[in-house]
């Protein structure tokens, strides 16, 4: 059987799918709004999910599917770069109506494969950002991936101890729900124990190990070099709300530092890994000179009222249709379909 959450998900789809409701869409869209509002996107993966199984493929979009987004984007708004966004948050320059800001985490191999060749088609800027103790190590995968992969590519078995009580592995269903059930009570604990969870879980599993698809420092320096925007997402990705004010600070300021030696230049410009923040994680990032930071919670944002280290952003992943896009665009569906990377 089904959760509550795929079956709400899956009705929520079909009304958006209802023909009337694209002309009221399209009528939403080119009504006037206040000045001053933008939209930031989040984006992981642009590849075909069974092209690399090992990894989660709820952060995958097709890529198809991108470049229908990225075709509608580039002519019904007006996407900027994090320059832009800079220059207007310092009052040097104002924001075009409709605009939007395009941002990656994580630093995934298949940016460069697939999602930077189609936004230079379009001449769209992009921001990218990096956990920087990642490149150059593909043994270090990340810990929701590694979850993925002991889950779905054990053999079958009726149940698997977890701290959550013994959960059945029997078939795909199982192992999805498996999953996320434990990555919700991996992101509550604090983060060491959050990661013994995880390596306990993958040892139990018998799971291989596998190398991770993340960009390396030279294909972060040619990115670098066309025109991408490479800002940091502290060294090892932690919930910084999980981990003490000493580690929050140092994966901060080290991130930064990893940029500034690898490739010349970092932007005042960060991402909260997961979104997590807390009052003195934000306080962190103001002393060490930020002046954007992005969360992942969804909706809009407008100058002069959002507060710029705690920016709200749109996540798009494996089932964000355009019509389901367009309809975030407006902030319509504030909370549908976060991340979990």
């Amino acid at each position: 059987m089904s959760s509550g959450w795929d079956r709400t998900r899956r009705l929520a789809g079909r009304l958006l799918e209802a023909p009337g409701l694209g002309t009221v869409i399209g009528w939403a869209e080119r009504a006037p709004e206040p000045a001053g509002v933008f939209r930031v996107l989040t984006y992981h993966r642009v590849d075909d999910p069974q092209r690399r199984p090992m990894l989660d493929p709820v952060l995958a979009i097709p890529p198809r599917r991108f470049e229908e987004q990225i075709r509608f984007l580039s002519g019904s708004y007006t996407v900027v770069s994090m320059a832009r966004l800079l220059e207007a948050r310092e009052g040097r320059r104002p924001l075009p109506a409709g605009a939007v800001a395009i941002t990656f985490d994580d630093a995934y191999l298949d940016f460069a494969e697939h999602a930077w060749p189609i936004l230079r088609r379009y001449g769209v800027p992009a921001t990218l950002f990096v956990p920087t103790a990642f490149p150059g190590h593909p043994e270090r995968a990340f810990w929701w991936d590694r979850l993925h992969h002991a889950l779905h590519r054990c053999a079958p078995r009726e149940r698997l101890d977890t701290p959550l009580g013994p959960m059945p592995l029997r078939t795909r269903q199982d192992r999805s729900r498996a999953g996320w059930k434990l990555r919700g009570h991996v992101k509550r604990l604090p983060h060491r124990e959050a990661m013994f969870c995880v390596e306990e879980t993958c040892r139990r599993l018998e799971a291989t190990e596998f190398q991770n698809p993340v960009l390396d420092w030279d294909a972060l320096r040619r990115l670098a070099a066309e025109g991408v925007t490479i800002a940091p997402h502290t060294r090892t990705h932690p919930r910084l709300n999980r981990v003490g004010p000493d580690e929050a600070a140092a994966e901060i300021e080290g991130s930064s530092q990893d940029l500034l030696r690898e490739l010349g230049q970092t932007p005042p410009v960060f991402a909260y890994p997961d979104g997590a923040w807390s009052e003195p994680v934000v306080e962190a990032v103001r002393e060490r000179g930020f002046r954007l930071a992005f969360t992942t919670r969804a909706g809009l944002n407008r100058l002069g009222r959002s507060d710029p280290l705690r920016l709200r952003r749109i996540h798009v992943g494996r089932h964000t249709t355009l019509r389901v896009l367009r309809t975030r665009l407006l902030g319509w569906l504030p909370t549908w379909a976060g991340p979990h990377g």
